[in-house]
């Protein structure tokens, strides 16, 4: 059996335990507790996919974060997820929840802010590459490269959370290309 999460309903209410590959599988509503790292400059963590990982292969994403664990409650799973993934253990702010459509099943996510002073040692599992970019950065480079799906309006939102001001982007990405995929 694989990773056991608490399948939940359109307000969020646990209404039972399943494996998460079948609460994807079944689009079955669950938990993801994400994490924006900045740095003391307020610069974000975008890091790409390894090209060997099932969802989103190679891809690039600005969050850090996984599923919600049974019992586990949201600010707990993103605190374990930065400690599994980059080696770190920060305290994390919780930010704001929405229920997200996703690309390949709808969730409930969960995200967080992390000031990360210490540095990060990736998991080359969950890893392949990572760069401190500052948000004007960021959001160009989603425009130039491949993010996974749900990390636009993610963005956005947490744009939306922190009232950050927008001024003109730049045009060109400050990430390294994401590699071909065939179909």
């Amino acid at each position: 059996m694989g990773e056991m999460v608490e399948r939940v309903d359109e307000q969020d209410h646990t209404v039972g335990v399943v494996d998460r590959g079948e609460a994807i599988r079944r689009r079955w509503l669950h938990r993801v507790a994400t994490t924006v790292c900045r740095d003391p400059d307020g610069r974000i963590l975008v890091h790409r996919r390894p090209d060997h990982v099932s969802r989103f292969p190679g891809q690039y994403n600005w969050l850090v974060g996984g599923a919600v664990g049974v019992g586990e409650t949201y600010p707990a799973a993103a605190s374990r997820e930065l400690a599994e993934e980059l080696g770190v253990h920060a305290p994390t702010r919780f930010l704001l929840k929405y229920l997200c459509r996703g690309v390949i099943s709808p969730y409930w996510l969960g995200l967080h802010e992390a000031v990360l002073n210490e540095p990060v040692v990736p998991d080359p599992s969950e890893v392949a590459w990572h760069a401190w970019l500052t948000p004007v950065e960021l959001r160009a480079a989603m425009h130039d490269t491949t993010f996974v799906p749900d990390a636009r309006d993610a963005f956005d939102r947490y744009q939306a959370e922190k009232a950050g001001s927008r001024g003109s982007l730049p045009r060109h990405s400050a990430l390294p290309p994401c590699p071909e995929r065939s179909p």
